[in-house]
């Protein structure tokens, strides 16, 4: 799973280094600026990730593609919020709403996988339909939603000369 030279390793490293650069990028949003360095990583393996999904074998349309299909417009959407659109007007506050909700996803998908594998978490959910996975969820949904409001919020206040 973790082993880089594979499909599943390559696109699980994707998710991971994702996630990592997600958090420093959700900060600077709550400080009101972005962090190039740091954006330039989240948004190109956000999006590599949810691309590399689309390439398990599958024979039908599955919630992870709903998923990822989601996930690859909201990562779109930002990156041309602020290198498209260079954050003018009303996209300053797209993209921290679109950056966030894409972290969000990443983030929904691992709490996913974590029940899916790991044995402690997977006795409390083995079908991913019992409270404590839901409870997980909601937490998650819950912090991601104030994190999101506030993201677009105090990014907005702060003046574009400063992000």
């Amino acid at each position: 799973m973790f082993d880089p030279t594979t499909f599943v390793g390559f696109h699980t490293w994707l998710s991971l280094i994702a996630i990592v650069a997600g958090f420093p990028v959700a900060a600077g949003l709550l400080h009101g600026h972005t962090r190039p360095g740091w954006t330039g990583v989240f948004l190109s393996t956000a999006f590599a990730t949810s691309a590399t999904g689309f390439g398990f074998p599958f024979n039908s349309v599955l919630p992870s593609h709903i998923v990822g299909a989601i996930h690859i417009v909201l990562v779109a959407i930002a990156g041309y919020a602020l290198y498209g659109r260079r954050l003018e007007g009303g996209w300053r506050r797209i993209y921290a709403i679109m950056a966030v909700l894409s972290f969000y996803l990443l983030i929904f998908v691992l709490v996913a996988q974590l029940f899916g594998k790991v044995p402690a978490l997977h006795a409390l959910a083995p079908t991913q339909s019992e409270p404590p996975f839901g409870i997980a969820q909601g937490i998650v949904l819950v912090v991601f939603a104030l994190l999101t409001w506030k993201a677009a919020v105090r990014f907005v206040q702060v003046p574009p000369r400063a992000a």
